[in-house]
């Protein structure tokens, strides 16, 4: 077994222990929770960070719970938020849970003798747990003034904090309760700001089950020029490909800063210490050559996508730099979403299917057809100083658009130089 403690200390993964957690952990297989909210039927990329923790738990010997908050995402966790959110329906929270459960299966093994991994919903035990047996069996046990000291609390009494919102420490308490009681559970895992949260439920398990548990939390990733990890302009990075494709996915890692890669690398990866130091020592050598950010979103690409995923989204970063041919093969591979994400913000015409099956002359589908070139005169121009490409490849004044250069059956892509790019879109 390795030293689960040591483990996240190396990668940065620790902002707080609770005394005696290192120790509990040294005993032998210890189990212990990560929480997820299951406001999306899809988690992002700053659930990836709970998501490796319980990885490394599994890999030291440990046995890890994955909580899904099925309950208490109808509640809603007013720790870090300005403003009480909305609540969700039993038929949203299902589907939700249900999309959280596929997606954790791909990190976790859930049929590993001792310490399988296993999932647990909240819901299945709070579900009929009524009010009057909740306030006297568990609210008996907390103060009034102990709620009020927590800072989740405190930083919300001036703009307004609903009773819904207050009980929520003692809701996640009880889970690290029943966890503690049915599952022999004495370890809460999470971010820094559910230090409040998981301390009241060690306090929880003191007071009415005279026993002992620990906590462990993570510092909240930050990137180095002090916006949020894990938004982009688009909003949240998905490890749902739907949501994000893999080649936005990839990208995303692939444009880290030095400083960002070198601790993203540490914490979404599995390499181990002598291979990421031997990893920025090249990388020191040549920074123009990216080789940690290249590593980082190879590996972190793979994991939560596949291979075939990485081939198509790295395939698709190289075609800006293909020419003719290659690069004529490489757009046909790609399918409409990463296309799409690929040339986003490129300006789009459309031209009807019947035109482009009789066929269209190059200079009409600059001009007429589309406005892409002024003139007609324009458009020879830059044919005759042959820097007009369809699909990446050169073409002359006598080129005819027509079926054959249609990609996904549904768009053409002209280029004028280097930088300059449009769309024909197809109408029925």
């Amino acid at each position: 077994m390795t030293n689960f403690i040591e483990e996240l200390q190396w990668r940065g993964m620790i902002h707080d222990v609770m005394p005696g957690t290192e120790e509990e952990f040294k005993k032998g297989v210890t189990s212990a929770y990560i929480g997820f909210d299951p406001t999306s039927d899809s988690l992002h990329i700053g659930s990836l960070v709970q998501i490796m923790i319980l990885v490394h738990l599994q890999k030291a010997g440990h046995k890890p719970f994955a909580l899904i908050g099925g309950a208490t995402g109808m509640v809603g966790d007013p720790s870090g938020k300005s403003a009480e959110r909305n609540l969700l329906d039993e038929e949203t929270l299902t589907k939700n849970v249900e999309g959280i459960k596929e997606q954790l299966s791909r990190f976790l093994d859930f049929n590993n003798g001792e310490n399988s991994a296993e999932l647990v919903n909240n819901y299945d035990w709070f579900k009929e747990f009524d009010f009057l047996t909740f306030i006297r069996d568990v609210g008996k046990h907390i103060t009034v003034n102990y709620m009020m000291a927590k800072d989740s609390v405190k930083s919300r009494l001036e703009t307004g904090l609903s009773f819904t919102e207050f009980s929520y420490q003692l809701i996640q308490g009880y889970d690290f309760l029943w966890l503690y009681e049915n599952k022999n559970c004495k370890v809460q895992l999470g971010g820094s700001d559910q230090w409040g949260n998981i301390v009241t439920g060690t306090e929880l398990i003191r007071r009415k089950a005279k026993g002992e548990a620990f906590a462990v939390t993570t510092p909240l990733i930050k990137k180095a020029d002090g916006t949020k990890f894990g938004k982009t302009a688009g909003g949240n990075v998905w490890l749902d490909k739907k949501k994000t494709s893999p080649y936005k996915f990839y990208q995303y890692w692939i444009n880290a800063s030095d400083e960002d890669a070198a601790r993203y690398i540490r914490i979404f990866t599995l390499m181990t210490k002598e291979e990421i130091e031997l990893l920025e020592s090249e990388h020191q050598k040549d920074p123009g050559r990216r080789v940690l950010q290249k590593e980082l979103a190879k590996n972190v690409t793979i994991r939560v996508h596949s291979n075939e995923d990485y081939e198509s989204a790295l395939s698709a970063s190289e075609i800006l730099f293909k020419k003719g041919k290659e690069a004529v093969e490489a757009l046909k591979e790609l399918d409409v979403n990463t296309f799409m994400d690929l040339f986003e913000g490129v300006p789009q015409a459309t031209v009807s299917r019947e035109a482009i099956i009789k066929g269209v002359t190059i200079i009409d589908a600059l001009v007429s057809e589309t406005s892409f070139l002024k003139s007609n005169g324009e458009a020879r121009r830059a044919l005759k100083e042959n820097s007009i490409s369809v699909n990446k490849d050169k073409v002359s004044e006598d080129k005819i658009l027509n079926t054959e250069d249609l990609l996904n059956q549904n768009y053409i892509l002209i280029q004028k130089g280097k930088k300059s790019y449009f769309i024909i879109k197809l109408s029925e």
